[in-house]
């Protein structure tokens, strides 16, 4: 899943899971990490200095078009995560995002993940190419 090469970019996130979240069994339930990785990625484009809504005023979407999640341990409630988000390329017209999930209790990662979103016109709803100042934040982020 993730590409064999180092990231470009990287930004780590941490969030605690709440009651809520959690199974029967007490744990996580499955549908939350695609959420808990959307705030991940909500947080990286905030610390390149575009938040979503940037995007959304400038009459670009980013919706998700792929999303595979690998799941290899549990986390149960009121854990504390720390989700990392990896970039391996600049962005053309598709942004691919990939998660690790990892808590103090385990070495390993819980679960691991790939989000491709599409870079959208709103106006006639079909993919263009990323907005020039987003990639020059990202490409001066990548540099420093």
């Amino acid at each position: 899943m993730f590409p064999a090469e180092t990231p470009i970019y990287h930004y780590s996130h941490e969030l605690r899971s709440r009651y809520g979240e959690t199974d029967q069994m007490g744990y996580v339930y499955y549908g939350r990490y695609l959420e808990y990785f959307e705030e991940a990625r909500t947080e990286m484009i905030r610390s390149l200095g575009f938040p979503y809504s940037r995007l959304e005023e400038n009459g670009v979407m980013l919706p998700v078009v792929h999303a595979q999640v690998d799941y290899k341990a549990p986390i149960f409630y009121d854990e504390l995560m720390r989700i990392e988000v990896s970039l391996f390329e600049i962005p053309t017209v598709k942004l691919e995002t990939y998660y690790t999930v990892f808590t103090e209790r385990r070495e390993k990662p819980h679960s691991r993940g790939k989000v491709v979103l599409c870079f959208m016109n709103e106006g006639s709803r079909k993919p263009c190419r990323a907005p020039d100042d987003f990639i020059a934040n990202l490409t001066a982020a990548v540099e420093s």
